[in-house]
């Protein structure tokens, strides 16, 4: 699926479930949550925004998607008012092509980085983001040690509302 067609997928109204781990293999907490992804300046970028809870706590957080015509790669903004503490996390990457599969099944991998405390080193945090069919969008997202060692973090299973 072209990179338009898979920007364009991504917008709709959306509810779901998502799960996050702390550590890996130990599911923490799984919860639902609701999206709306919705074109913005003239469908030049889209704006995801949700809202669910984890561990019974309220959760909001915010994306901002391009695709970016002169390096091909995929560009996302991310704040969460759980995991970011006050940061913007700058992820880029390109659209997944997976061969032999059906187009139905298309989407895209950013990868970006973030703080974890004055005087350490910077993790990493790879986010794919997968069309599922007409009706269905997971968005799955993984830490990555300074070490390259990747685990699963949070993934959101959407379903198009409308």
């Amino acid at each position: 699926m072209p990179a338009k067609q898979v920007f364009n997928a991504l917008i709709g109204e959306w509810q779901g479930n998502c799960r996050t781990w702390f550590e890996p293999g130990k599911l923490a907490d799984e919860s639902e949550v609701s999206g709306s992804i919705k074109p913005m300046l003239e469908g030049r970028f889209l704006r995801h925004v949700y809202r669910g809870q984890i561990q019974g706590r309220l959760r909001h957080g915010e994306e901002w998607i391009a695709f970016n015509e002169v390096t091909e790669n995929f560009e996302v903004s991310w704040v969460d008012d759980f995991h970011m503490s006050g940061a913007i996390m700058i992820s880029r990457g390109p659209i997944l092509v997976a061969e032999g599969s059906s187009s139905a099944h298309s989407g895209f991998e950013v990868f970006g980085h973030y703080d974890v405390g004055k005087e350490h080193p910077r993790w990493g945090w790879k986010t794919q983001y997968q069309i599922d069919g007409e009706s269905g969008l997971i968005i799955t997202a993984y830490n990555v040690t300074p070490d390259g060692e990747e685990a699963r973090a949070i993934e959101t299973v959407y379903q198009r509302k409308s």
